[in-house]
């Protein structure tokens, strides 16, 4: 069960969170504030898995109130404003809901939250087949087995999938090797990371990927990758 509070200046807001809520069996929400000093105070006594954070609060903004907070506590933005959307996936938020949103739409980020959630508790006792990556302004679930190639493109990685769609995230190629098990994927250029079953037959210092997609191998990790592709 993910525990919850929400944070709004607008008492309306905080009765559809309540009620939203109610709908769903795996989150509790324990309390709602109108004042960022309340919640800041009763989070430091009573902490809390998620927050669902209005942005356009009136003494301090919800992305100030969320930077100052000690936890790491995952959040779910909400204002009227779109363009404060990137301020909350800088933060790392797991979802950012433009008012007004629906309960299917609530319901989405809230599903998120639980993944994310349940991938946060598992990692270490268990061999994930699918990691989270942030982009358009919220965690996005990618399945390990879906991942055709990674492209590296300075601080932005373009993660082509099986399915012709491309997923673009702000972060580095070390970054991604980090999430990745090594005995799966294998860095074979600056500027590709690739899946091991991906490989269908390597010619003259090139990897042909299934789909016959063509990969340049890099001086520096042609060693590497030769040890690994020969096991």
């Amino acid at each position: 069960m993910i525990s919850a509070i929400a944070i709004d200046d607008e008492p309306l807001p905080l009765e559809i969170i309540e009620s939203y809520c109610r709908e769903l069996d795996f989150l509790t929400l324990e309390k709602t504030f109108t004042q960022t000093g309340e919640a800041k105070k009763y989070l430091e006594n009573y902490p809390v898995d998620l927050i669902f954070l209005d942005i356009n609060m009136p003494a301090l903004s919800g992305i100030d109130f969320y930077k100052g907070l000690e936890q790491n506590t995952m959040v779910i933005f909400s204002t009227a404003h779109a363009q404060y959307a990137l301020d909350g996936f800088e933060l790392s938020a797991v979802d950012f809901l433009l008012k007004p949103y629906s309960f299917e739409r609530f319901s989405q980020a809230a599903n998120k939250a639980k993944e994310f959630y349940n991938f946060l508790h598992n990692k270490q006792t268990t061999d994930n087949k699918h990691l989270f990556i942030r982009s358009d302004y919220s965690l996005v679930k990618i399945q390990l087995a879906e991942i055709a190639f990674i492209e590296g493109l300075a601080d932005y990685l373009k993660i082509h999938l099986n399915n012709g769609k491309v997923i673009i995230t702000r972060m580095t190629m070390k970054g991604i090797t980090a999430k990745l098990p090594q005995k799966e994927f294998v860095r074979v250029h600056r500027s590709f990371i690739l899946p091991i079953v991906q490989i269908e037959s390597v010619r003259n210092k090139n990897i042909y990927l299934k789909g016959h997609k063509e990969i340049p191998i890099g001086a520096r990790y042609e060693e590497e990758f030769l040890k690994v592709f020969k096991k």
